[in-house]
């Protein structure tokens, strides 16, 4: 007869998709419509996270991404999507946990933050824009060595 398996079952587990907080404007709107040079962009990438109830494995990660596009000195756009996800995690080994919160979840996230800020840009009259696949993994290590690139 063999023993049961003490070790306990790892969960990883979307409770809940949201956007936390959405933002565009086009302060040069309807001139900048008439210009012919293609404007400049910018993307920026921020993760944070907090504990929500962690001795349920509650979870709480925040995919901030913004956009800036610009023609010289002038702002064309500017659009901004916080898409957050409730995640319970669970059973992972120590250390695993910043991991999960900061390479794991921001891949789940990425997809719906990228559908909304492409929608934002679209339906500010623009061409769509879609968001290149972002290596979470290498973003993480480069954060761990104190190497991270500015954003």
């Amino acid at each position: 007869m063999t023993e049961p398996s003490t070790a306990p079952q790892v969960l990883f587990q979307l409770e809940k998709l949201y956007i936390k907080d959405s933002s565009y404007e086009s302060p040069g709107a309807p001139q900048v419509f008439f210009e012919n040079q293609a404007p400049e962009i910018g993307v920026q990438i921020n993760i944070s996270h907090s504990a929500v109830n962690a001795e349920h494995g509650l979870y709480e990660v925040v995919l901030a991404v913004t956009v800036n596009a610009k023609t010289g000195d002038k702002n064309v756009f500017l659009a901004e999507a916080h898409q957050a996800g409730l995640f319970r995690i669970q059973g992972l080994p120590e250390g695993e946990l910043p991991k999960a919160l900061e390479i794991a979840a921001p891949n789940v996230l990425l997809p719906f933050v990228r559908q909304t800020i492409n929608a934002l840009i679209e339906n500010g009259g623009f061409p769509q824009l879609l968001i290149n696949p972002i290596n979470f993994e290498a973003l993480y290590l480069q954060k761990q060595q104190g190497t991270a690139p500015a954003h």
